[in-house]
């Protein structure tokens, strides 16, 4: 997954956004996108089980 941080000057003041490939989110300061990004890579990192068969997803 591509994720990137952009500014954008509007004309009621910056905001911040967070592509990640065609979804985007939008933040009001850097400090939050860049700890949005931050969550969202540790979660992409951590270790994942594959369900077993017969397994309820949950």
């Amino acid at each position: 997954m591509k994720v990137l941080v952009t500014e954008l000057a509007l004309p009621k003041g910056v905001r911040w956004q967070v592509r990640m490939d065609q979804h985007v989110v939008s933040f009001r300061s850097e400090a939050e996108a860049q700890a949005f990004v931050a969550t969202l890579q540790a979660r992409l990192s951590a270790p994942h089980r594959l369900p077993t068969p017969g397994q309820a997803a949950g």
